[in-house]
């Protein structure tokens, strides 16, 4: 009897030491990659909740029921080099700016903000960097050529430029930047309503993975590019989804083109789910369902094989 105890207590204690391995090995953070892009935002350019909503999605906010999402913004992280980079400037810019400092504390504020349009959600966070806040000290601002000629000829924005609040840098369609011998950044055109600058999207290629972020766009197929081969080309796709369908607004959906997410899923459809897996959904209308931590047309559209941009998530490149 004594001699069948102790085998059967050694495979006990062996058993217990190999759970308790494996929970440790669960329990272990999963190491951050030396380059990568985060979330800070994914509303549409008036945030969540909007102002003067009286609709469900808003009071879901002042209910206690949906939390405040920021506005549509990546960030890009390179802890090799000790560098970080805002795509747009927005509103939430103090709160963003933040949210990457935890990333990366490198005793800067930012080393730079990629702009990729003038409308309200992607470039007035840029005031933040003026005299009545930061007095930022030349703090690079990339820009295309109609959008760096608006900052510099209309107030306030001028006045970031004359006491060098900012620098700005020049962009070309289709030129690239490169930021570090395994980091560059590319602008591409995009159709959208360009009243005060054209508007871009934006190609970000690390040293294994590279991502595409196109946050406004009118149509897919205004678009001369086909959006099915560009998301191809990359390991992820950060995509205008403004609208969930048709009809989600009480006026002419057709005077604020914008690529529905039924549209966006519809052409995907017969593609694989490799590719579909690329695609994450992000600048949500407050009246988009799926701007919601969860919805059932979250999870149809999941289960299709498509993804949400989320805050916080890290995307290694």
């Amino acid at each position: 009897m004594k001699i069948f105890q102790i085998p059967c207590l050694l495979f006990c204690v062996a058993l217990f030491n190999c759970e308790r391995n494996k929970k440790t090995d669960a329990e272990k953070p999963t190491e951050k990659p030396t380059q990568f892009i985060t979330v800070l935002g994914i509303a549409q350019d008036a945030g969540f909740p909007q102002i003067n909503c009286e609709k469900a999605c808003c009071k879901a906010f002042y209910n206690g029921e949906e939390p405040k999402k920021l506005i549509s913004c990546l960030g890009l992280v390179d802890l090799q080099h000790n560098k970080k980079w805002l795509f747009d400037a927005t509103p939430d810019i103090a709160a963003q700016t933040e949210l990457l400092k935890n990333h990366l504390d490198n005793n800067k504020v930012i080393d730079g903000v990629f702009l990729t349009h003038a409308h309200i959600g992607h470039y007035t966070g840029l005031m933040q960097f003026g005299r009545e806040a930061l007095g930022g000290n030349n703090i690079p601002v990339y820009a295309m050529p109609k959008m760096k000629t608006y900052l510099e000829d209309n107030g306030p924005w001028s006045q970031l430029v004359s006491l060098n609040n900012i620098d700005l840098k020049p962009l070309q369609n289709d030129s690239t930047i490169v930021l570090n011998s395994k980091l560059k950044v590319t602008p591409f055109l995009v159709p959208h309503r360009d009243e005060y600058s054209e508007t871009v999207g934006y190609k970000i290629e690390g040293q294994n993975k590279s991502a595409i972020f196109i946050p406004d766009i009118n149509k897919w197929q205004q678009w001369q590019r086909s959006i099915i081969d560009e998301v191809k080309k990359v390991d992820y796709a950060f995509l205008d989804a403004s609208f969930f369908r048709d009809g989600e607004l009480e006026r002419d959906m057709s005077e604020i083109p914008h690529p529905f997410t039924t549209e966006t899923t519809t052409l995907f459809e017969n593609e694989s789910k490799e590719t579909k897996n690329k695609i994450h959904f992000i600048h949500f209308n407050h009246t988009n369902p799926t701007i919601k931590d969860n919805h059932r047309l979250k999870d149809s559209i999941q289960n299709l094989g498509f993804n949400f941009a989320k805050e916080g998530a890290i995307y290694g490149l």
